[in-house]
């Protein structure tokens, strides 16, 4: 759906707070955004919101093409907002694809607008009687963007409504309110970070990964593990203080040491620009779950041998390869794994989480384990996993978005059994954690098809004849209340 009157409003609010001297000339504008109508659409009338698109390449110019229906003015891309449009932004970058065949990924913001609109130009339409559109008036939107590559792309004119495309300098952009407004801005045309990241390491062969809520459309890279950080403001002084202030928002018990620029990397944001960002690179050696998270799912330490599993951009795949290969570890440098000490009084038990979920029928979710699996080959069992150096509710959420693609918040879930096992005589002790979810978001999919070929709802009283043994314990210990079972002993 197009973009609502009150977002409207902010875009121009924030405008006018950056040239004030323009609030009278946009009267017009701000009452129409008080009616209740749309504003943005062509049918609103005695004016609406249109937007264009400014595109500047390497050598400065601004990328004008010549409208059929104003009768061959050379103006900037741009038009009418769709119904589908979701952002004002989101209208001009549709509009100079359509019109010059120029995709969002060839597209960059700039570090002196940050995504906001260098102009709104007001100017009246004739009326135009084939199309029975009265006189009415254009509150144009106008929008910056750089060349992602140094070299232009071809342009691609839309025939019906283009019959010609030219750079020009910006002392020769047509419109007297843009041409001023460049001019002013000295926008070169090439581009600079305009978002920091945390590559974040332990010294030791881990790297810290942020898994993002799933909120499509809304969050960049939603519902997948990311470095930490964000977009700058135009509030922050530098790249590292927009570094700071996003780790401050998103993570405020989080220190970091020696904080150095590693990389520039480009990513793409909701909108399809690329959009060039500045990697620090920063050590630190902590347990994440003892972390405050105020934005996302979780915090988890991972090596790179295991990034293939997760749902991870490919540039960030390929940034923390990198940083491993050029930090190779020491003999002895490496995270020391927990091992069971046979000959100790003292026996360690491992760990295990088991997800109990049901639907509104009162399924239970279970998966059939791969034939060649290690554990229970061939066999249906539980959404689980061991836990590694990590408390149990941390591994919860992230075996369930490992296995399933189910993203789990740790506040809606509670334990509901606990099964104390032991599979042989002399073996290593498993107390396996049962824990029910109250909510989750996602459709249960094979994530991890060498573990598990399919995921099933079944009936508590219809359970699949080959289930692990303790499996069938908890989910009939469960459903008649009983916390403790213990199996082996």
């Amino acid at each position: 759906m197009p973009p609502s009157s009150t977002a409207v409003r902010r875009t121009v609010e924030a405008y006018l707070h950056r040239h004030p001297g323009e609030r009278d000339a946009l009267t017009g504008l701000l009452a129409a955004l008080d009616r209740p109508v749309d504003a943005t659409a062509r049918t609103t009338l005695p004016g609406h919101v249109t937007c264009s698109a400014v595109v500047i390449d390497r050598q400065g110019r601004v990328l004008h093409i010549r409208h059929r229906s104003t009768g061959g003015r050379m103006l900037t891309p741009g038009g009418h907002i769709e119904p589908a449009d979701r952002t004002l932004l989101a209208a001009a970058l549709r509009e100079v694809s359509e019109e010059a065949g120029i995709p969002p990924g060839a597209l960059c913001p700039t570090r002196q607008l940050l995504g906001s609109p260098i102009d709104i130009d007001v100017h009246d339409i004739a009326a135009n009687l084939s199309k029975g559109e009265p006189a009415h008036r254009h509150y144009d939107v106008r929008y910056v963007f750089y060349l992602a590559g140094e070299e232009p792309p071809a342009i691609v004119l839309q025939d019906e409504e283009v019959s010609g495309a030219q750079w020009l300098p910006q002392p020769e952009v047509t419109s007297p309110t843009l041409r001023a407004k460049l001019l002013q801005a000295r926008l070169d045309g090439w581009p600079e970070p305009v978002k920091a990241s945390a590559l974040i390491h332990d010294g030791a062969g881990r790297y810290l990964l942020h898994l993002r809520d799933h909120k499509p459309g809304v969050i960049w890279e939603s519902g997948a593990f990311a470095l930490l950080g964000g977009g700058r403001t135009h509030d922050d002084q530098s790249l590292e203080g927009t570094l700071l202030r996003e780790l401050s928002e998103e993570v405020p018990d989080l220190r970091l040491k020696d904080l150095t620029p590693y990389a520039v990397e480009a990513a793409t944001s909701i909108d399809g620009l690329s959009v060039p960002g500045q990697v620090f690179a920063g050590r630190w050696r902590g347990s994440p779950e003892r972390l405050r998270l105020h934005e996302g799912v979780l915090l988890h330490w991972f090596t790179p041998d295991r990034l293939d599993r997760l749902r991870l951009s490919p540039a960030t795949h390929a940034l923390i390869h990198r940083h491993a290969a050029e930090n190779p570890l020491d003999d002895g440098q490496a995270v020391a794994p927990f091992v069971w000490d046979g000959g100790s009084r003292t026996v360690l038990n491992g760990i295990g989480v088991h997800l109990h979920l049901e639907d509104d029928e009162g399924r239970v979710l279970l998966g059939l384990r791969h034939p060649d699996a290690k554990f229970a080959g061939d066999t249906w069992h539980y959404l689980a996993g061991r836990c590694e150096q990590e408390s149990a509710l941390a591994c919860l959420v992230r075996e369930a978005w490992e296995e399933a693609g189910l993203v789990i918040d740790p506040a809606d879930v509670e334990l509901a059994h606990v099964v104390h096992v032991v599979d042989t005589p002399g073996s290593l002790p498993l107390m396996q954690l049962v824990f029910r979810a109250r909510r989750w978001e996602g459709a249960p999919e094979v994530r991890e098809p060498d573990k598990c070929l399919t995921w099933k709802w079944w009936p508590a009283r219809e359970l699949p004849d080959r289930l692990v043994s303790y499996t069938r314990r908890a989910i009939s210990s469960i459903a008649e209340g009983r916390a403790f079972s213990q199996m082996g002993w």
